[in-house]
């Protein structure tokens, strides 16, 4: 009898559930085939979901951290509008004079950077030779504005390779006074 790749991948998925015991029960029934055996597709199926479930739970957690700060720091700003349809990969809180104060876990899978590296310094680290003066000017004189604001500036990972990261910055109010920016950070090409 003749097996298609699929049919096999049934099999195998039976006869490895099966104990050593079963197992030697039914060994005779079996007849070798000269299939071309192929990995496991069901798990290519299943291991990009497995990700994509642990980003979005990766994103919940740092969600709820972000709104303890707001909580914390009574921010005025709407914490669902902050979030509502914006990607990131990375999120970083500075205070008034750009001191980071917490990064999330996308942070450092984006730099190579530890969190705790990255606390009390300014995203000034993350800058080198082929980052451009006029956008760090834009960045710094849109801070001074304090208005919310989005650009794309060259940083350097730990490993000193570069990448193009698409930063949105949201100056954060208390007491209608900026006391915070938060930072919404992705790679883009």
């Amino acid at each position: 009898m003749k097996y298609n790749s699929s049919e096999m991948m049934c099999l195998d998925i039976y006869l490895s559930s099966l104990s050593d015991k079963e197992h030697d029960k039914i060994k005779h029934q079996i007849k070798s085939s000269k299939a071309k055996i192929s990995p496991l597709s069901s798990w290519d199926i299943y291991r990009p979901n497995y990700f994509k479930t642990l980003d979005k739970q990766r994103k919940k957690r740092d969600l709820k951290v972000v709104n303890s700060f707001f909580k914390k720091e009574k921010w005025s700003n709407d914490f669902q509008s902050v979030f509502k349809n914006q990607e990131f990969e990375a999120l970083v809180i500075t205070d008034l004079n750009q001191r980071i104060i917490w990064v999330n876990e996308g942070f450092t899978k984006m730099t190579g950077y530890s969190k705790d590296f990255a606390i009390n310094k300014t995203p000034h680290f993350l800058q080198g030779e082929n980052t451009c003066s006029s956008v760090k000017k834009k960045i710094r004189t849109k801070l001074k504005k304090s208005h919310p604001f989005k650009e794309v500036i060259t940083n350097y990972r730990k490993d000193n390779s570069v990448y193009n990261c698409e930063v949105r910055i949201i100056p954060l109010y208390c007491n209608e006074k900026v006391t915070h920016f938060l930072a919404l950070e992705k790679e883009v090409i």
